[in-house]
Protein backbone atom coordinates (compact mmCIF):
# COMPACT_ATOMS: atom_id res chain seq x y z
CA UNK A 1 0.00 0.00 0.00
CA UNK A 2 1.21 3.16 -0.93
CA UNK A 3 0.30 7.34 -0.66
CA UNK A 4 1.80 9.12 -2.71
CA UNK A 5 1.06 12.60 -3.92
CA UNK A 6 0.00 13.44 -7.58
CA UNK A 7 0.18 16.69 -9.48
CA UNK A 8 -1.46 17.66 -12.83
CA UNK A 9 -2.74 20.83 -14.80
CA UNK A 10 -5.91 21.27 -15.97
CA UNK A 11 -6.91 22.07 -19.40
CA UNK A 12 -7.03 25.84 -18.94
CA UNK A 13 -3.20 25.56 -17.58
CA UNK A 14 -4.48 26.30 -13.65
CA UNK A 15 -1.86 23.46 -11.36
CA UNK A 16 -3.66 20.68 -9.18
CA UNK A 17 -2.81 17.89 -6.55
CA UNK A 18 -4.16 15.57 -4.39
CA UNK A 19 -2.72 12.06 -2.37
CA UNK A 20 -3.21 8.92 -3.67
CA UNK A 21 -3.77 5.95 -1.96
CA UNK A 22 -2.77 3.06 -4.08
CA UNK A 23 -3.37 -0.33 -2.78
CA UNK A 24 -4.63 -4.01 -3.39
CA UNK A 25 -7.58 -5.15 -1.86
CA UNK A 26 -7.76 -8.98 0.19
CA UNK A 27 -8.93 -10.08 -3.19
CA UNK A 28 -5.91 -9.08 -4.78
CA UNK A 29 -8.01 -6.22 -6.85
CA UNK A 30 -5.96 -2.84 -7.61
CA UNK A 31 -8.00 -0.25 -5.78
CA UNK A 32 -6.99 3.60 -5.99
CA UNK A 33 -8.90 6.44 -3.33
CA UNK A 34 -7.68 10.40 -3.85
CA UNK A 35 -7.82 12.33 -0.70
CA UNK A 36 -7.65 16.22 -0.23
CA UNK A 37 -4.73 16.27 2.37
CA UNK A 38 -2.00 13.73 3.38
CA UNK A 39 -3.31 13.42 7.07
CA UNK A 40 -6.81 11.75 5.76
CA UNK A 41 -5.14 9.97 2.88
CA UNK A 42 -2.61 8.30 6.23
CA UNK A 43 -5.83 7.66 7.56
CA UNK A 44 -7.81 6.07 5.00
CA UNK A 45 -4.41 3.72 4.57
CA UNK A 46 -3.45 2.59 8.00
CA UNK A 47 -7.35 1.67 8.29
CA UNK A 48 -7.77 -0.29 5.04
CA UNK A 49 -4.44 -2.13 6.10
CA UNK A 50 -6.06 -3.50 9.43
CA UNK A 51 -9.32 -4.40 7.34
CA UNK A 52 -7.32 -5.63 4.34
CA UNK A 53 -5.37 -8.17 7.11
CA UNK A 54 -9.14 -9.07 8.54
CA UNK A 55 -10.40 -9.89 5.40
CA UNK A 56 -13.52 -7.09 5.69
CA UNK A 57 -12.15 -4.25 3.50
CA UNK A 58 -14.51 -3.17 1.10
CA UNK A 59 -13.19 -0.39 -1.76
CA UNK A 60 -15.80 2.16 -2.72
CA UNK A 61 -15.76 0.74 -6.56
CA UNK A 62 -17.46 -2.00 -5.17
CA UNK A 63 -19.66 -1.09 -2.99
CA UNK A 64 -23.27 0.25 -3.28
CA UNK A 65 -24.83 3.87 -2.56
CA UNK A 66 -26.74 4.73 0.58
CA UNK A 67 -30.03 4.76 -1.42
CA UNK A 68 -29.42 1.40 -2.95
CA UNK A 69 -28.53 -0.17 0.12
CA UNK A 70 -31.67 1.77 1.78
CA UNK A 71 -33.79 0.04 -0.72
CA UNK A 72 -32.21 -3.75 0.11
CA UNK A 73 -33.29 -2.79 3.65
CA UNK A 74 -36.99 -2.41 2.72
CA UNK A 75 -36.78 -5.34 0.71
CA UNK A 76 -34.81 -7.25 4.00
CA UNK A 77 -38.37 -5.50 5.99
CA UNK A 78 -41.00 -6.73 4.05
CA UNK A 79 -39.50 -10.30 3.68
CA UNK A 80 -39.36 -10.66 7.55
CA UNK A 81 -42.73 -9.77 7.26
CA UNK A 82 -43.05 -6.29 9.41
CA UNK A 83 -46.24 -4.76 10.43
CA UNK A 84 -46.93 -2.36 7.53
CA UNK A 85 -46.81 0.98 9.46
CA UNK A 86 -43.47 0.26 10.46
CA UNK A 87 -41.99 -0.09 7.20
CA UNK A 88 -44.27 2.90 6.32
CA UNK A 89 -42.20 4.58 8.85
CA UNK A 90 -38.86 3.08 7.49
CA UNK A 91 -40.01 4.48 3.78
CA UNK A 92 -40.73 7.79 5.32
CA UNK A 93 -37.16 7.89 7.23
CA UNK A 94 -35.50 6.74 3.56
CA UNK A 95 -37.42 8.74 1.25
CA UNK A 96 -37.99 12.05 2.97
CA UNK A 97 -34.57 11.88 5.07
CA UNK A 98 -31.88 10.06 4.09
CA UNK A 99 -32.16 9.61 0.50
CA UNK A 100 -31.95 13.62 0.05
CA UNK A 101 -28.88 14.53 2.18
CA UNK A 102 -26.84 10.80 1.64
CA UNK A 103 -28.39 9.18 -0.85
CA UNK A 104 -25.75 9.22 -3.36
CA UNK A 105 -22.92 8.75 -1.19
CA UNK A 106 -21.27 5.54 -1.29
CA UNK A 107 -21.42 3.32 1.92
CA UNK A 108 -17.72 2.82 1.67
CA UNK A 109 -17.18 6.99 2.24
CA UNK A 110 -19.41 7.62 4.82
CA UNK A 111 -17.58 8.54 8.14
CA UNK A 112 -18.42 9.41 11.48
CA UNK A 113 -17.95 13.12 11.05
CA UNK A 114 -20.63 12.99 7.92
CA UNK A 115 -23.45 11.16 10.07
CA UNK A 116 -22.75 13.92 12.79
CA UNK A 117 -23.01 16.66 9.80
CA UNK A 118 -26.32 14.68 8.85
CA UNK A 119 -28.13 15.09 12.69
CA UNK A 120 -26.71 18.45 12.56
CA UNK A 121 -28.70 19.46 9.15
CA UNK A 122 -31.66 17.48 10.51
CA UNK A 123 -32.32 19.63 13.47
CA UNK A 124 -31.27 22.47 11.53
CA UNK A 125 -34.55 21.83 9.77
CA UNK A 126 -35.94 21.84 13.11
CA UNK A 127 -36.72 18.06 13.26
CA UNK A 128 -37.29 17.39 16.48
CA UNK A 129 -34.79 15.52 18.75
CA UNK A 130 -36.49 11.97 19.04
CA UNK A 131 -37.30 12.55 15.33
CA UNK A 132 -33.57 12.73 14.45
CA UNK A 133 -32.48 9.56 17.14
CA UNK A 134 -35.38 7.66 14.81
CA UNK A 135 -34.04 8.46 11.57
CA UNK A 136 -30.54 7.64 12.61
CA UNK A 137 -31.44 4.45 13.79
CA UNK A 138 -32.78 3.98 10.40
CA UNK A 139 -29.49 5.03 9.20
CA UNK A 140 -27.53 1.83 11.53
CA UNK A 141 -30.08 -0.48 10.54
CA UNK A 142 -29.75 0.59 6.44
CA UNK A 143 -25.68 0.09 6.96
CA UNK A 144 -26.21 -3.30 9.21
CA UNK A 145 -28.09 -4.52 6.07
CA UNK A 146 -25.52 -3.98 4.11
CA UNK A 147 -22.55 -5.42 6.06
CA UNK A 148 -24.49 -8.93 5.88
CA UNK A 149 -24.41 -8.41 2.34
CA UNK A 150 -21.24 -7.85 1.46
CA UNK A 151 -21.34 -4.31 0.16
CA UNK A 152 -19.47 -2.67 3.48
CA UNK A 153 -17.14 -3.54 6.35
CA UNK A 154 -17.50 -1.08 9.05
CA UNK A 155 -21.41 0.56 10.49
CA UNK A 156 -20.04 4.29 11.52
CA UNK A 157 -23.40 4.86 12.90
CA UNK A 158 -22.68 2.01 15.68
CA UNK A 159 -19.31 3.79 16.09
CA UNK A 160 -20.80 7.41 16.23
CA UNK A 161 -23.28 5.74 18.98
CA UNK A 162 -20.15 4.25 21.05
CA UNK A 163 -18.36 7.67 21.50
CA UNK A 164 -22.17 8.98 23.58
CA UNK A 165 -22.58 8.08 26.67
CA UNK A 166 -25.90 5.87 27.31
CA UNK A 167 -29.08 7.60 27.95
CA UNK A 168 -28.18 11.26 27.46
CA UNK A 169 -30.15 11.59 24.11
CA UNK A 170 -33.32 10.21 25.90
CA UNK A 171 -32.92 12.62 29.30
CA UNK A 172 -32.27 15.27 26.67
CA UNK A 173 -35.64 14.25 24.55
CA UNK A 174 -37.46 14.09 28.13
CA UNK A 175 -35.79 18.18 29.18
CA UNK A 176 -37.61 19.10 25.70
CA UNK A 177 -40.17 17.29 26.26
CA UNK A 178 -41.30 18.79 29.80
CA UNK A 179 -43.76 16.26 31.55
CA UNK A 180 -46.95 15.60 30.98
CA UNK A 181 -49.04 18.14 32.61
CA UNK A 182 -52.56 17.77 33.62
CA UNK A 183 -55.19 20.25 31.68
CA UNK A 184 -52.51 20.87 29.12
CA UNK A 185 -51.41 17.09 27.78
CA UNK A 186 -53.75 15.01 30.69
CA UNK A 187 -57.81 16.39 30.56
CA UNK A 188 -58.38 17.45 33.91
CA UNK A 189 -61.54 15.37 35.92
CA UNK A 190 -63.61 18.85 35.53
CA UNK A 191 -63.07 18.19 32.07
CA UNK A 192 -63.95 14.44 31.86
CA UNK A 193 -67.19 15.31 33.42
CA UNK A 194 -67.76 17.57 30.69
CA UNK A 195 -66.89 15.46 28.10
CA UNK A 196 -69.05 12.31 29.79
CA UNK A 197 -72.07 14.52 30.37
CA UNK A 198 -71.78 16.02 26.73
CA UNK A 199 -72.09 12.64 24.99
CA UNK A 200 -74.95 10.57 23.47
CA UNK A 201 -75.69 7.39 23.72
CA UNK A 202 -74.43 5.36 21.00
CA UNK A 203 -71.13 4.17 19.87
CA UNK A 204 -68.30 6.99 20.44
CA UNK A 205 -69.90 7.40 24.41
CA UNK A 206 -69.15 3.50 24.57
CA UNK A 207 -65.59 3.70 22.81
CA UNK A 208 -64.89 6.77 24.43
CA UNK A 209 -65.61 5.63 28.29
CA UNK A 210 -63.42 2.55 27.75
CA UNK A 211 -60.51 4.72 26.41
CA UNK A 212 -61.15 6.91 29.79
CA UNK A 213 -61.93 4.02 31.91
CA UNK A 214 -59.87 0.95 30.87
CA UNK A 215 -56.96 2.80 29.20
CA UNK A 216 -56.47 0.96 26.25
CA UNK A 217 -54.29 2.56 23.68
CA UNK A 218 -56.38 3.79 20.37
CA UNK A 219 -55.49 0.84 18.50
CA UNK A 220 -56.41 -1.84 21.20
CA UNK A 221 -59.57 -0.04 21.65
CA UNK A 222 -60.14 -0.38 17.56
CA UNK A 223 -59.32 -4.16 17.48
CA UNK A 224 -61.14 -4.58 20.62
CA UNK A 225 -63.72 -7.82 19.88
CA UNK A 226 -66.85 -8.52 22.21
CA UNK A 227 -65.90 -12.30 23.30
CA UNK A 228 -62.89 -10.40 24.50
CA UNK A 229 -65.39 -8.47 26.58
CA UNK A 230 -66.41 -10.02 29.81
CA UNK A 231 -69.79 -8.38 30.97
CA UNK A 232 -70.50 -10.71 34.18
CA UNK A 233 -67.49 -10.26 35.47
CA UNK A 234 -66.52 -6.98 34.37
CA UNK A 235 -63.73 -7.32 33.34
CA UNK A 236 -61.74 -6.65 29.50
CA UNK A 237 -58.98 -9.00 27.32
CA UNK A 238 -56.72 -6.99 25.68
CA UNK A 239 -55.52 -9.87 22.98
CA UNK A 240 -55.65 -7.98 19.63
CA UNK A 241 -55.03 -4.83 18.33
CA UNK A 242 -55.70 -2.31 15.07
CA UNK A 243 -52.91 -0.44 13.00
CA UNK A 244 -53.47 2.63 11.06
CA UNK A 245 -54.85 0.19 8.00
CA UNK A 246 -56.86 -1.57 10.37
CA UNK A 247 -54.75 -4.33 9.67
CA UNK A 248 -55.42 -6.85 13.22
CA UNK A 249 -52.50 -7.94 14.96
CA UNK A 250 -51.07 -8.99 18.26
CA UNK A 251 -50.60 -6.23 21.01
CA UNK A 252 -47.46 -3.77 21.27
CA UNK A 253 -45.36 -6.26 23.38
CA UNK A 254 -45.77 -9.64 25.50
CA UNK A 255 -46.75 -6.97 28.69
CA UNK A 256 -49.50 -5.56 26.28
CA UNK A 257 -51.58 -9.02 26.69
CA UNK A 258 -53.10 -8.08 30.16
CA UNK A 259 -56.91 -8.27 31.59
CA UNK A 260 -58.37 -4.74 33.22
CA UNK A 261 -61.23 -4.35 35.33
CA UNK A 262 -64.57 -2.57 33.98
CA UNK A 263 -66.54 -0.36 36.23
CA UNK A 264 -70.21 -0.86 36.57
CA UNK A 265 -71.83 2.19 34.73
CA UNK A 266 -69.34 1.25 32.11
CA UNK A 267 -70.66 -2.40 31.91
CA UNK A 268 -73.94 -0.80 31.71
CA UNK A 269 -73.34 1.58 28.89
CA UNK A 270 -71.63 -1.53 26.59
CA UNK A 271 -74.33 -3.62 27.26
CA UNK A 272 -76.71 -1.09 25.98
CA UNK A 273 -74.00 -1.08 23.25
CA UNK A 274 -73.66 -4.53 22.63
CA UNK A 275 -77.97 -4.86 22.28
CA UNK A 276 -78.06 -1.66 20.01
CA UNK A 277 -74.89 -2.23 17.45
CA UNK A 278 -74.84 -4.35 14.16
CA UNK A 279 -72.69 -7.72 14.01
CA UNK A 280 -69.24 -7.28 12.53
CA UNK A 281 -67.88 -9.61 10.90
CA UNK A 282 -64.37 -9.56 12.14
CA UNK A 283 -66.63 -9.27 16.14
CA UNK A 284 -65.11 -5.99 16.94
CA UNK A 285 -67.08 -4.25 19.40
CA UNK A 286 -66.37 -0.40 17.48
CA UNK A 287 -67.15 -0.69 13.72
CA UNK A 288 -67.87 0.90 10.62
CA UNK A 289 -71.32 0.92 9.11
CA UNK A 290 -69.66 -2.21 6.55
CA UNK A 291 -68.45 -3.84 10.18
CA UNK A 292 -64.78 -2.71 9.16
CA UNK A 293 -62.47 -1.27 11.24
CA UNK A 294 -62.57 2.23 12.41
CA UNK A 295 -60.15 4.72 10.98
CA UNK A 296 -58.14 6.60 13.16
CA UNK A 297 -58.21 9.79 11.93
CA UNK A 298 -62.25 9.89 11.51
CA UNK A 299 -62.33 8.95 15.12
CA UNK A 300 -60.76 12.35 15.65
CA UNK A 301 -61.87 14.46 13.34
CA UNK A 302 -65.73 13.47 13.10
CA UNK A 303 -66.36 12.56 17.27
CA UNK A 304 -63.25 13.79 19.41
CA UNK A 305 -62.75 17.43 18.36
CA UNK A 306 -66.68 17.73 17.78
CA UNK A 307 -66.96 16.15 21.56
CA UNK A 308 -64.43 18.38 23.30
CA UNK A 309 -66.06 21.58 21.28
CA UNK A 310 -69.63 20.77 22.53
CA UNK A 311 -68.27 20.32 26.36
CA UNK A 312 -66.43 23.49 25.81
CA UNK A 313 -63.20 21.67 25.96
CA UNK A 314 -61.44 24.06 24.17
CA UNK A 315 -58.24 26.88 23.69
CA UNK A 316 -57.78 29.43 21.31
CA UNK A 317 -56.75 29.58 17.74
CA UNK A 318 -53.82 31.50 17.86
CA UNK A 319 -51.99 33.38 14.44
CA UNK A 320 -48.55 32.92 13.52
CA UNK A 321 -47.96 35.51 16.54
CA UNK A 322 -48.85 33.56 19.08
CA UNK A 323 -51.98 36.07 19.63
CA UNK A 324 -55.87 34.97 19.69
CA UNK A 325 -57.36 34.53 16.62
CA UNK A 326 -61.09 36.21 16.45
CA UNK A 327 -63.68 35.69 13.49
CA UNK A 328 -65.26 38.09 11.19
CA UNK A 329 -67.84 39.18 13.79
CA UNK A 330 -64.49 39.76 16.26
CA UNK A 331 -65.44 36.47 18.54
CA UNK A 332 -62.37 34.24 19.46
CA UNK A 333 -62.05 31.40 17.33
CA UNK A 334 -61.69 28.05 19.53
CA UNK A 335 -60.40 24.57 18.73
CA UNK A 336 -60.73 21.05 20.32
CA UNK A 337 -58.09 21.36 23.17
CA UNK A 338 -56.97 17.92 22.87
CA UNK A 339 -55.72 17.00 19.62
CA UNK A 340 -55.43 12.90 19.91
CA UNK A 341 -56.87 10.05 21.14
CA UNK A 342 -53.95 9.10 23.52
CA UNK A 343 -54.91 11.70 25.99
CA UNK A 344 -57.97 9.20 27.19
CA UNK A 345 -55.04 7.07 28.30
CA UNK A 346 -53.02 9.61 30.05
CA UNK A 347 -56.20 10.63 32.07
CA UNK A 348 -56.98 6.39 33.24
CA UNK A 349 -53.20 6.96 33.98
CA UNK A 350 -53.64 10.10 36.18
CA UNK A 351 -56.92 8.19 37.49
CA UNK A 352 -55.15 5.06 38.93
CA UNK A 353 -52.39 7.24 40.26
CA UNK A 354 -54.30 9.99 42.30
CA UNK A 355 -54.96 9.30 45.79
CA UNK A 356 -58.71 8.04 46.63
CA UNK A 357 -59.44 11.43 48.50
CA UNK A 358 -58.64 13.10 45.35
CA UNK A 359 -61.23 11.29 42.85
CA UNK A 360 -59.03 8.54 42.04
CA UNK A 361 -57.57 4.83 42.70
CA UNK A 362 -54.57 5.25 44.20
CA UNK A 363 -52.87 2.09 42.52
CA UNK A 364 -49.38 0.78 43.33
CA UNK A 365 -46.84 1.68 39.94
CA UNK A 366 -47.01 -2.25 39.59
CA UNK A 367 -50.24 -2.13 39.61
CA UNK A 368 -50.37 0.99 37.05
CA UNK A 369 -48.18 -0.85 34.86
CA UNK A 370 -49.98 -4.03 34.83
CA UNK A 371 -53.01 -1.96 33.50
CA UNK A 372 -51.31 -0.04 30.98
CA UNK A 373 -49.37 -2.69 29.46
CA UNK A 374 -46.18 -1.39 29.84
CA UNK A 375 -43.19 -3.72 28.89
CA UNK A 376 -41.31 -2.21 32.14
CA UNK A 377 -41.89 -0.60 35.35
CA UNK A 378 -39.21 1.94 34.43
CA UNK A 379 -41.71 2.96 31.03
CA UNK A 380 -44.44 3.67 33.75
CA UNK A 381 -41.98 5.58 36.01
CA UNK A 382 -40.46 7.55 33.32
CA UNK A 383 -43.84 8.72 31.88
CA UNK A 384 -46.44 9.15 34.97
CA UNK A 385 -43.82 9.26 38.01
CA UNK A 386 -44.24 12.80 38.54
CA UNK A 387 -47.93 12.49 39.22
CA UNK A 388 -47.30 9.85 42.32
CA UNK A 389 -48.44 11.81 45.39
CA UNK A 390 -45.60 12.62 47.85
CA UNK A 391 -45.88 12.44 51.30
CA UNK A 392 -45.95 15.70 53.64
CA UNK A 393 -42.82 15.65 55.63
CA UNK A 394 -42.72 18.89 56.59
CA UNK A 395 -43.40 18.61 60.34
CA UNK A 396 -40.98 15.49 60.66
CA UNK A 397 -38.47 17.99 58.67
CA UNK A 398 -39.08 20.15 62.02
CA UNK A 399 -38.72 17.67 64.30
CA UNK A 400 -35.56 16.66 63.15
CA UNK A 401 -34.09 20.29 62.53
CA UNK A 402 -34.64 20.77 66.19
CA UNK A 403 -32.59 18.19 67.49
CA UNK A 404 -29.57 18.60 65.38
CA UNK A 405 -29.91 22.31 66.75
CA UNK A 406 -30.30 20.80 70.36
CA UNK A 407 -33.60 21.56 70.86
CA UNK A 408 -35.67 18.59 70.82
Amino acid sequence: MSVRKRKWATASGEAREAWIVDYSDHEGDRCIKTFAKKRDADAFAAIATVEISQGIHTPASKTITVAEAGEDWIKTAEANHLERTTIDEYRRHLDLHIVPRLGRTKLADLSVPMVRAFEDALLADKRSQSLVRKIRVSLGSIIADAQERGHVSRNVVRELRSRRKRGKEKRAERRQKGKLRVGADIPAPTEIRALIEATEEGQFQALFLVGIFVGLRASELRGLRWEDVDLKKRELHVVQRANIHGDIGSPKSEAGHRTVPITPKLAAVLTKWKLASKKSDLGVVFSTRTGAVLDHANLMQRSWWPLQLKAGVTKPVLDESGRPKCDEDGRPMVQAKYSGLHCWRHFFASWCINRVADGGLELPAKVVQARLGHSSITVTMDTYGHLFPGGDDSERLADAEGKLWGQG
